[in-house]
C-alpha cells in the first residue's frame, strides 16, 4: 500500500532523513521506532505532504504522489492522527469528528463511521456535546483518533499516540488501535514505547539519527539485542 524508496529531507543544511526505506502492506500495523528526535515525525508529515522530499520516491498504491499536495494525500486516504492530538478545543467533540468527514466524498458515511467511532470509544458518545478542551488527555487522544476515522483513510498513520498517558489509558488505546486493524485498517504507528508497540505490531523499523537502523518482524525485533539495549531497557 504504501512504498518509501531512498527518502531524504533536508530543513535548510540540517540532513532531518537521509536515504530511509519502508514498506506497508495492506492490513498491517508497522511500527516506526526510535528514540526523541530520530526523525519520526519528519517521516510521516513527508508522507502527509507537509514537508518536501529533497530525493527519493513515495508511492501510495502503487502511484508516485511526491508532486500531490497535502489536501490531496487526504483525498487518496492518507490521514494523520499528529503528535499532540491538536483538536479544535472550543468546538465540541461531534464538531470535531465531524471536521473530519469534511470533504464532500465521506459525508455519505458520516452516520455509519460516527456510530463505529462511538461503539470504539463509548466515552466520546457520553462527551458528545463536551468541549474538546474539558476532555482529559486519553479522551483527547480518542477524540483524534475518531475525527481520523471520520474521513475513511485507507492508511493510518499515529504520530506518539501514548504521549502523556497514564499506563491504564495507553493500553486503552493500543487496544482500540488492533481492533482498527482487525477492522481492515492499515496502520502506521510511529512511538517512542518500542514494547508496547512491538506487541501489538506485525512488522517494524528503527530509525536513527535519520537513517534506517533495524528492521524486521516484532518477534525479531523484540529478541535483538541492540533492541534490548538501546530500546526496551533491557
Amino acid at each position: 500500500m504504501l512504498k518509501i524508496d531512498d527518502l531524504s529531507v533536508n530543513y535548510g543544511h540540517f540532513s532531518a532523513l537521509r536515504n530511509i526505506s519502508l514498506e506497508v502492506e495492506k492490513g498491517e500495523i508497522v511500527a516506526l521506532l526510535g528514540s526523541n528526535g530520530a526523525g519520526k515525525t519528519t517521516l510521516i508529515n513527508t508522507i502527509s505532504g507537509m514537508v518536501p522530499a529533497a530525493s527519493g520516491s513515495i508511492y501510495f498504491e502503487g502511484k508516485k504522489i511526491n508532486d500531490v499536495p497535502s489536501h490531496d494525500r487526504v483525498k487518496l486516504g492518507i490521514v494523520q492522527v499528529p503528535e499532540g492530538r491538536r483538536l479544535f478545543p472550543q468546538m465540541s467533540v461531534y464538531e470535531n469528528l465531524m471536521m473530519g468527514s469534511y470533504l464532500p466524498q465521506n459525508r455519505a458515511s458520516r452516520k455509519e463511521n460516527l456510530e463505529m467511532c462511538y461503539e470504539l470509544f463509548p466515552k466520546l458518545k457520553e462527551r458528545s456535546n463536551q468541549l474538546a478542551e474539558s476532555l482529559s488527555g486519553g479522551e483527547q487522544q480518542m477524540c483524534a483518533i475518531s475525527r481520523a476515522l471520520m474521513s475513511n483513510p485507507k492508511i493510518l498513520m499515529l504520530d506518539e499516540p501514548s504521549l502523556g498517558l497514564a499506563p491504564v489509558v495507553v493500553d486503552q488505546v493500543f487496544d482500540s488501535i488492533v481492533r482498527i486493524a482487525k477492522g481492515g485498517m492499515t496502520v502506521l504507528l510511529v512511538e517512542q514505547n518500542a514494547l508496547a508497540t512491538l506487541e501489538i505490531a506485525n512488522r517494524g523499523y528503527v530509525i536513527e539519527v535519520g537513517q534506517n537502523a533495524l528492521s524486521g518482524d516484532s518477534q525479531w525485533l523484540l529478541n535483538n539485542e541492540d533492541m534490548k539495549k538501546a530500546y526496551l531497557g533491557m
